[in-house]
């Protein structure tokens, strides 16, 4: 594996930016590789690997540079829960580490780092030179993951009875004898809703950011 320096530097090409959440995500993946002894997660050691990933934020960049896993390899797989944590799963041998950041670890960095004021600037210098052990919480977990789920699996192409579209690994329900895709399964929970013009005329979607767009974690 290459050093931390290295790794952070592909961290920021890959994120385009480098911040906090950069520099504790390519430690949380170096560790979670570590502990597995997998030395060359992007070299031959890729196919050993799944890592779970359970927030969409810009950890989870780093995470994918440093593991090799990537969504469309089937090797990343996300979770939803809006936590700092990450699964390293090593095929191989069957073992899985949980790893989760503490909260702690902002509180450390303001005690290494009283004189910098903004807080992001203060993790980054703080989360290079913590000990793992402030920075993060380690279990291990069984992690149970079906052959539809490995990277690497085709399964068979099914068409949608209602909207006629392609579904791909097993992502439909059955009613009334008929196959469905999840979206035409239950419309209200689907996250688009068709609308009845073809070419709309609205105006461009604003979001109001209540802080920094990039001050991790």
């Amino acid at each position: 594996m290459e050093s931390f320096d290295d790794l952070l530097k592909l961290a920021e090409t890959a994120h385009g930016h480098l911040c906090a959440g950069q520099i504790l995500g390519v430690r949380m993946a170096m560790l979670g590789c570590c502990r597995l002894d997998i030395k060359e997660p992007r070299g031959k050691d890729r196919k050993r690997l799944v890592t779970y990933v359970e927030i969409d934020r810009c950890a989870t960049d780093a995470i994918g540079v440093v593991t090799g896993c990537r969504l469309g390899k089937r090797a990343l797989k996300f979770r939803d829960w809006g936590k700092m944590a990450a699964t390293f799963v090593d095929l191989d041998s069957g073992r899985a580490l949980r790893i989760a950041a503490l909260e702690s670890s902002k509180g450390r960095a303001r005690e290494l780092y009283p004189e910098i004021e903004n807080k992001n600037k203060q993790q980054m210098l703080a989360y290079r030179e913590l000990p793992d052990k402030d920075l993060f919480s380690e279990k291990w977990v069984s992690v149970r993951i079906e052959q539809k789920e490995f990277p690497g699996y085709k399964g068979e192409r099914i068409r949608c009875a209602e909207c006629g579209e392609g579904i791909s690994y097993e992502r439909f329900v059955e009613r009334d004898g008929r196959i469905l895709c999840l979206a035409c399964a239950d419309p209200p929970t689907r996250y688009y809703q068709p609308l009845d013009s073809e070419v709309p005329e609205y105006a461009p979607m604003t979001v109001t950011m209540s802080g920094p767009r990039c001050e991790c974690p």
